[in-house]
């Protein structure tokens, strides 16, 4: 079911913007600073350890702003059992359902999923695992994989330093590939909030990101994440 009349759909988007659910009043304050920021469309992900998310609450979310408000659940999984048992649970799932794991085998079973909407490398521990075989199942199944900008924001400069060079190499392959990906914030502290334009220069003046591909992956491609969990089906 649609919540709201879609519009703006091309311009800019937060693709994770993780809240408590438990919390409106928090989730309020963070719309509030998006939409002054000028982003349009969120895509929210529940911090609770949600499997779904009610229509009720969704409804309640929605009703604070005029913005598009989309939604995602994050499985972070250990096994490849664990993914058999709990990917059961998402069949004909309206909602963006992503994958996290240190498991290759748990990624590329991801990738070849219908039922998964994007593969996640947003956690550096994580982001230094991709391989070009999780690249080439999600291009074949139309759906993601996912980088963050969060971990460029850590204070401790060592592992700044160490997550941007993860992160520019494995943007460098996924540009060489010519991958499906989005580029979320993911940030948690709302100081780290930056207006769309400025994290797309990011991407293109530190992480080599042509600036038309840039922009495509804050407009576009989250476009393209939001149709495949079919919210318009």
């Amino acid at each position: 079911m649609q919540f709201l009349e879609v519009k703006n759909l091309l311009s800019y988007f937060e693709s994770r913007l993780p809240v408590d659910f438990k919390d409106l009043k928090e989730i309020k304050t963070k719309i509030k600073i998006c939409e002054g920021l000028g982003i349009k469309n969120i895509i929210l992900e529940p911090i609770n350890g949600l499997e779904k998310i009610s229509f009720d609450i969704k409804e309640k979310i929605q009703s604070e702003s005029q913005i598009n408000i989309f939604f995602r659940i994050n499985l972070r999984l250990g096994t490849i059992e664990e993914f058999r048992q709990i990917i059961r649970k998402y069949n004909n799932f309206q909602d963006i359902l992503s994958i996290e794991s240190l498991n290759k085998e748990v990624q590329l079973h991801s990738a070849k999923d219908s039922r998964v909407d994007l593969v996640s490398f947003s956690d550096p521990e994580i982001l230094q695992t991709l391989t070009t075989g999780v690249i080439s199942l999600t291009k074949q199944n139309n759906s993601f994989i996912e980088f963050s900008l969060a971990p460029l924001m850590v204070s401790n400069k060592t592992n700044q330093s160490k997550n941007f060079r993860k992160l520019y190499k494995n943007i460098q392959l996924a540009l060489k590939l010519k991958a499906n990906y989005i580029i979320s914030g993911n940030f948690k502290n709302i100081f780290d909030y930056r207006h769309p334009r400025a994290l797309i220069s990011v991407c293109h003046s530190l992480l080599g990101i042509p600036m038309s591909i840039a922009k495509e992956v804050y407009t576009k491609n989250p476009q393209l994440l939001v149709g495949k969990s079919k919210k318009f089906s």
